[in-house]
């Protein structure tokens, strides 16, 4: 392995130069610093971090936590993430929890063994505040993303689950949808609790009646294992005055699980029923938008987060707390039509 003293013996200087090149500390000479840095090129040389990292006390790596990284929400978010340490100088440790506990807390043992300089995370559930309490105890600072955990203590960024689903239902109310069913992600999830609450209040605050029966909660491991279409088998079996004229579908896989379900049955969307969803459904964005959706800007989660992150750790932010809520934008496509 090339070392700063093979550097050094080729461009002819001294190893403490060598060093200050590579960390641009200290004076030198500009025909100095070029000759340093052919050497380096010359040699194929790469700093061995690890070294590095035990005279810092730093990584320059930051763990990054997310529950699925199919969903291109969260692929999103964690380019934004990316980008952002990479522009600060960090590296991003992406760690895929499948929304499930125990994969989450073998990941926060890596990142601690890893010895990561901060961990941004969005929980896979309320449970995981002792897991992040873990980190917290070894002075690794932490910013949860996307979704809270009561008793928390620290930063977060969040999109703003209530007034989006608020939006959405406005819209099927505008368009004369009274019977409106939601599918719904787990309740120990802060964005499904959220979701629910502004479906519940835009109902209440248009006079319209809350039918429990039109309210499911579907894990979000188990999207694709046929949960959704036995739920929507259950609301067709309804006498017709009740059947739902629209589904509002928590995130975009629990909307892309209903298209399916509903076409298996034969129903078409938006001619038989209406469909909106939270998050952008995606490659087909791109071709022809079809779904109505709350859209969030998923890339900014990741930058605010990495941004948050680095600013705690050059001691640059000293308050307890910061919360940051991004609002969504609400995309009327084809998916929905008035009665």
């Amino acid at each position: 392995m090339v070392t700063i003293y093979d550097i050094a013996k080729k461009a002819n200087v001294s190893a403490m130069t060598v060093s200050r090149v590579i960390n641009n500390s200290g004076k030198i000479k500009e025909t100095t610093r070029k000759k340093v840095e052919q050497a380096i090129k010359d040699l194929s040389y790469v700093p061995n971090s690890a070294a590095r990292s035990l005279i810092s006390n730093q990584t320059k790596t930051l763990g990054l936590l997310l529950p699925d990284i199919s969903n291109p929400f969260f692929a999103k978010l964690a380019r934004g993430a990316e980008d952002k340490a990479l522009e600060l100088g960090y590296r991003v440790l992406l760690c895929n929890t499948d929304e499930d506990a125990a994969k989450e807390m073998n990941y926060i043992d890596m990142v601690l063994s890893a010895r990561v300089d901060g961990v941004l995370i969005a929980p896979t559930c309320d449970q995981s505040l002792e897991q992040i309490d873990r980190l917290s105890d070894h002075g690794i600072p932490v910013v949860l993303i996307d979704r809270t955990i009561e008793g928390f203590q620290g930063d977060y960024v969040l999109g703003d689950s209530y007034e989006g689903s608020r939006k959405l239902m406005e819209h099927l109310i505008s368009l004369g949808h009274h019977n409106i069913a939601f599918i719904n992600g787990p309740s120990n999830v802060s964005t499904a609790r959220e979701r629910l609450r502004g479906y519940l209040e835009t109902l209440k605050l248009n006079a319209l009646p809350i039918y429990e029966h039109y309210i499911s909660e579907i894990d979000f491991k188990n999207v694709q294992s046929g949960a959704t279409k036995k739920i929507i088998e259950q609301l067709l079996c309804l006498e017709p005055s009740k059947k739902p004229s629209a589904i509002f579908a928590a995130n975009n896989f629990i909307a892309i699980s209903t298209i399916k379900a509903l076409k298996e049955l034969g129903l078409q969307v938006p001619d038989d029923i209406s469909v909106v969803c939270f998050d952008e459904v995606e490659p087909v964005v791109y071709f022809d938008p079809f779904f109505t959706v709350a859209s969030q800007p998923a890339q900014e989660f990741g930058k605010i987060g990495v941004q948050f992150l680095i600013e705690r750790l050059s001691g640059g932010y000293q308050e307890d707390e910061r919360k940051v809520v991004l609002s969504p934008d609400i995309l009327i496509r084809k998916s929905t039509r008035s009665l």
